[in-house]
């Protein structure tokens, strides 16, 4: 074994360790790996820099992009609705949401998938009055499965199939490609079949394996009561649906108090009244689900107002505030305050403690201590806070006007990027940015928020993986480490592969799935060279 082998060995070690720690993040790791095996001369600086110009990272980071303007539209909110329904039964309620997060998980990274399907799905356990830890577990793994429906649903089969199509191309050049459809949906030949399975085992096994639980903010849950006024828009899907079919009557957290039509108001709303155009519902509940209604398709702030806020869809927040006692609010009604135009901000509810509201929110007259949601521009926290017109100031981290006007330009966007991809027509790290780029310009995500949507930390980790799987492949390490654990060329391949997942499986407990699918890669080729099999299967 050469020298450099032996100081890759000490480098993979060192990795190893520093990982094991948790003292350090796993970019500062990998990173510190790949300039010691630089600074040892094992690599040189074009192999070091390899991975950070690799395809496969500039796919990954167009498609957190991607991700971005689903969420901030709420595309996959508005598909979840169509879906989920009220099932009767735990077994019904995991079938019907694993299905469709395996599927959006084949077209999109699944770590994303999993974040933005978090509070829809524990919303919706609470309005079926079930566990959310029932619900949890499956909607990881069904990402998980789903991720192996196309290759860029993980970062994983996105990284190792770029990478065999770079060996192909220095092995075999000129002869060695697979058509772009097979390449994007060949991994469904194992993985569709390994989804369903896997769907199926979850809905018959997790009322025995997975315990409930409740959640455990239930006794803490904020018991502030905010009324805030909602109107249905023209396009709302909810017109000419009733109170239940809507799904607004066993709202958690949240009762809809009355409805006013036509200047007149429906108090104690029956379930089977018929929602029309033009409705301005009135809500009153905690601030939690106060935003979750706030997020439903069609339904928007019953305040003509909120369209002459300054700031752009983009640039809005939404901030608590509590009134002062020298406010010039005190003793003075929303409206008459001119609220909008003295702080450029239009207030979705109010909430005064031990005391119920009525009438219109515009006509709410201020005293101090009131708490008001407001939707505002993005500097007014930073703008008003430490003002004596306010005892508090506080932005709600993560939460953002959802852009439902662009939901249905973000589901095109996604299946143009997958039609281009899937046909080959542009080159893929074109077809991902042009979706990206796409994004933005349709205003489904801001240049800001689609900076701040790229996860850098795996972007790193990626790049310096592949710069240390140079040094992996360059020293003969891989050859070495082949002859350690193939038994032989003439071995059956189902041992062979049997060795490799067992292999996989360990670095992968070591290092991040991803990482450990860079590094596994030239010991990979290695292994199925070794054995004479055809490296497809290894892959």
């Amino acid at each position: 074994m050469t020298p450099d082998a032996l100081i890759t060995i000490g480098v993979l070690l060192l990795v190893v360790a520093g990982l094991a720690s948790n003292r350090v993040s796993i970019d500062v790791v990998m990173i510190g790996g790949l300039t010691l095996l630089f600074a040892a001369g094992v690599i040189d600086v074009g192999q070091a820099a390899s991975g950070f110009g690799s395809p496969a990272v500039l796919m990954l980071g167009g498609l957190f992009v991607v991700a971005a303007g689903l969420e901030k539209t709420g595309a996959i909110r508005m598909a979840a609705s169509k879906v989920l329904g009220r099932p009767r039964t735990v077994h019904g309620a995991q079938l019907r949401m694993m299905a469709p997060v395996a599927l959006f998980s084949g077209f999109m990274n699944n770590t994303p998938i999993v974040a933005i399907s978090i509070p829809i799905v524990r919303d919706w356990a609470r309005r079926l009055h079930m566990s959310p830890s029932m619900l949890f577990m499956p909607l990881s793994f069904a990402a998980i499965l789903g991720a192996k429906l196309t290759v860029i649903g993980s970062a994983s089969n996105l990284i190792v199939m770029e990478e065999f199509n770079a060996w192909l191309e220095h092995t075999m050049p000129g002869q060695a490609s697979f058509n772009a459809a097979w390449s994007f949906f060949g991994i469904a030949l194992i993985g569709l079949p390994v989804c369903v399975a896997g769907i199926a085992f979850i809905t018959l096994a997790a009322r025995k394996l997975i315990p409930v639980r409740r959640p455990a903010d239930d006794g803490d849950r904020d018991d502030r009561r905010y009324r805030t006024q909602l109107v249905v828009q023209a396009d709302a899907p909810i017109i000419g649906k009733t109170i239940e079919a809507a799904q607004l009557r066993h709202l958690p957290g949240l009762y809809l108090s009355g409805i006013e039509r036509d200047g007149q108001m429906i108090t104690a709303v029956e379930p089977n009244e018929v929602l029309r155009g033009g409705d301005v519902l009135s809500f009153v509940g905690a601030l939690e689900s106060v935003m979750d209604v706030r997020a439903m398709r069609g339904l928007e702030v019953a305040d003509e107002q909120t369209e002459k806020l300054d700031a752009t869809a983009t640039q809005r927040r939404l901030v608590e505030v509590v009134v002062s006692s020298t406010s010039p609010l005190v003793k003075r009604s929303i409206r008459d305050a001119r609220f909008r135009t003295r702080y450029h901000a239009v207030v979705i509810a109010v909430h005064r403690q031990g005391h119920q509201l009525e009438g219109k929110i515009g006509d709410i007259v201020m005293r101090p201590g009131d708490t008001l949601l407001l939707e505002t521009h993005q500097n007014f926290a930073q703008t008003w806070r430490g003002s004596e017109e306010f005892y508090l100031v506080s932005e709600l981290e993560g939460q953002r006007p959802v852009r439902h006007d662009r939901a249905a330009t973000a589901l095109v966007i996604l299946a143009a990027m997958v039609v281009l991809l899937a046909t080959g027509w542009v080159d893929r790290v074109a077809a991902v940015w042009l979706a990206a780029m796409a994004m933005v310009v349709t205003r489904c995500v801001s240049g800001t928020e689609a900076r701040r949507s790229m996860n850098w930390q795996i972007l790193l980790v990626v790049a310096a993986s592949l710069g240390i799987a140079q040094a992996v492949s360059v020293t003969g390490l891989a050859e070495s480490a082949v002859t350690w654990v193939t038994p032989g060329p003439d071995t059956h391949m189902s041992l062979v592969l049997f060795i490799l997942f067992l292999l996989g499986a360990g670095v992968g407990q070591m290092v991040t799935p991803f990482a450990a699918a860079v590094l596994m890669f030239p010991f990979t080729m290695q292994l199925a060279a070794a054995a004479g099999h055809d490296p497809m299967a290894y892959v």
